[in-house]
């Protein structure tokens, strides 16, 4: 669930911005401007019988191009943001962004939104096995 919402993220991200998105680390070679998609602290709390609550916040950091008025290009993207991500789509459903702020530390972007809902769990029931019987007529 958490892989297809980072899609879905990286999908609006990409149709506002044309930016390259990335989700693993980066140790040499990021090329400016481009998001780090990243979920921070996933929560799962049972209700009732296989039902889930799911909260998952997510962290886009956005590093910005601009070397001289990144703190500007930080405020209009962080305000792009919150409109592109309001409803992303993880696999097809749609899920409604909430929680959204963020800051800008170091010159770089930080963004975070959660994509919360219920869950149903699906487990293999019991499979039925075919079965001989045989009667003995007395």
């Amino acid at each position: 669930m958490i892989n297809a919402i980072i899609a879905g993220i990286s999908t609006a991200l990409y149709r506002e911005f044309g930016y390259e998105n990335h989700m693993e680390e980066i140790k040499q070679g990021l090329s400016e401007p481009c998001f780090f998609i990243s979920c921070v602290s996933p929560e799962s709390r049972r209700y009732l019988g296989k039902l889930h609550r799911r909260t998952c916040q997510f962290v886009i950091q956005y590093f910005p191009k601009s070397e001289n008025s990144w703190r500007t290009e930080c405020n209009d993207t962080a305000e792009r943001m919150q409109w592109c991500l309001e409803t992303i789509y993880a696999d097809g459903v749609p899920l409604c962004g909430t929680k959204m702020k963020y800051e800008i530390v170091e010159g770089t972007l930080h963004f975070f939104v959660n994509y919360d809902g219920f869950v149903y769990e699906i487990t293999d029931e019991a499979l039925m096995e075919d079965m001989e019987a045989t009667q003995n007529a007395e």
